[in-house]
């Protein structure tokens, strides 16, 4: 098991729909940056899962050392920028990232590996933590986050669900 940085999008889709327990079956240690971490709080009122990320006393939430780097800062929101920085500064390889360009300039400019919530889901419907796939991903749509048909049908394809 592996330590990772997480970004909003992926706390916010899997506390909606009260999941996020997942990431401690796949990840030792689960590293929010302070800046996602305001973030997530400053959404209270249209968050739907917010009482389950306060109580996820086992998410390490960290401030950052060091200003982010000016070109994250420039390209990025500060969520995705501060991932981003925070896991070059800690030295880890692997972060949870759903929006597409901060995917990737993870990947291509630093070198990190970039997995979604997605992949989470079909992940622990293949390890039998979760039972319906289709489900899941309908109930992530009916609390407002946003995945294209074609990334759900591709994700029900692989599962066979």
């Amino acid at each position: 098991m592996e330590t990772i940085v997480c970004n909003t999008g992926p706390i916010i889709a899997l506390a909606g729909i009260n999941k996020l327990d997942l990431l401690k079956s796949f990840y030792k240690t689960v590293i929010i940056p302070e800046p996602v971490h305001y973030e997530i709080l400053a959404g209270e009122k249209s968050f739907t899962g917010l009482a389950e990320y306060k109580k996820a006393t086992w998410l390490d939430i960290r401030k950052l050392n060091r200003d982010t780097e000016p070109l994250l800062a420039k390209l990025l929101d500060e969520g995705e920028a501060s991932v981003i920085h925070l896991a070059c500064e800690l030295g880890i390889k692997n972060i949870i990232m759903d929006e597409r360009k901060g995917r990737r300039i993870a990947r291509e400019i630093y070198g990190l590996t970039v997995t979604g919530t997605i992949r989470i889901l079909i992940d622990a419907k293949k390890a039998g933590l979760i039972s319906n796939l289709t489900v899941a991903l309908q109930d992530m749509k009916s609390h407002g986050y946003w995945i294209h048909d074609k990334i759900i049908q591709a994700a029900i394809n692989e599962v066979g669900d």
